[in-house]
């Protein structure tokens, strides 16, 4: 399923955004996003996918859904990014690669939102989580997820920022993985080539937050300088957890149809970057 690596120079990045524009067309933002209903405690956009689309067959773009314990800035929980996030990234891997995906008899994308303990869980070897700076998962959530992973399950954590949501989100999958190790994913991994060349991890802000401190993308300042892509690996390598830090790789993808200026200088950059970690967790 491997297709030609591009390196992301100033010109591809033109013509990406271009081909995107103009032959996908920008999609706008969901209808779903404006559409809110409430459970629990918790009001959340709709409609609501918790179970796995209709129409199989293909890549499903599965989003964790976890208990907020704790706050962070501009943060929203397990529903940060979503549902343009999901949906967006879904569409762009069935139009940039060949990668068929399922779908909504309504015709939307394969996308859902799960909980660790849902038994659908295991039909769905992807899973992303937003804003895990906030998570707190239960033991039965962290026994699920840890039968998840090591059947072939890969998790993916992105947009949490500075010291205190590592230190949140490394003493959850600490729970998890207690036997492993949290390690820097050396840029000559070949992950950030299977695609699309990617020569560095790319900070991506809220577009919030962007739009407040004129173009700014560290969110907390020195405190969250350096964006970093971390990995948990087996024995034998294989990524069990990745986890995208002081970066939100998501809001490349939700926001590319509600500002041009941003999704020209963010976009290509999280669809690289997502695409590759896709296609290296099918093929691997």
């Amino acid at each position: 399923m491997r297709t030609d690596s591009r390196q992301w120079n100033p010109a591809f990045r033109s013509l990406f955004a271009l081909g995107l524009g103009l032959v996908c067309g920008l999609l706008p933002p969901s209808q779903a996003a404006s559409q809110r209903v409430t459970i629990g405690e918790v009001r959340v956009m709709s409609p609501r996918r918790q179970m796995l689309p209709e129409v199989p067959g293909g890549f499903t773009f599965c989003r964790l859904m976890y208990q907020r314990v704790r706050a962070e800035q501009r943060g929203q929980g397990w529903r940060t990014d979503y549902p343009d996030g999901d949906r967006n990234l879904t569409t762009r891997l069935s139009q940039l690669t060949p990668t068929p995906i399922s779908g909504w008899l309504d015709g939307r994308p394969g996308y859902a939102v799960l909980r660790a303990t849902d038994p659908e869980l295991f039909r769905c070897p992807f899973l992303f989580s937003s804003d895990v700076g906030t998570a707190g998962l239960s033991d039965e959530e962290v026994a699920k997820l840890r039968e998840f992973i090591l059947k072939g399950g890969f998790l993916w954590a992105d947009d949490f920022w500075g010291n205190r949501a590592w230190a949140h989100w490394e003493h959850q999958i600490g729970r998890v993985f207690p036997e492993y190790t949290i390690e820097e994913l050396p840029p000559e991994h070949p992950l950030f080539s299977i695609v699309y060349k990617v020569k560095e991890i790319p900070q991506i802000p809220s577009i919030q937050f962007w739009r407040q401190s004129g173009g700014a993308t560290s969110e907390l300042g020195v405190l969250s300088a350096t964006p970093r892509l971390r990995a948990i690996r087996n024995e034998d390598g294989r990524i069990l957890v990745l986890m995208s830090h002081n970066t939100d790789i998501a809001d490349g993808w939700e926001r590319e149809g509600e500002d041009y200026a941003f999704f020209a200088r963010f976009s290509p950059d999280a669809y690289a970057l997502g695409i590759n970690i896709l296609i290296w967790m099918m093929t691997h």
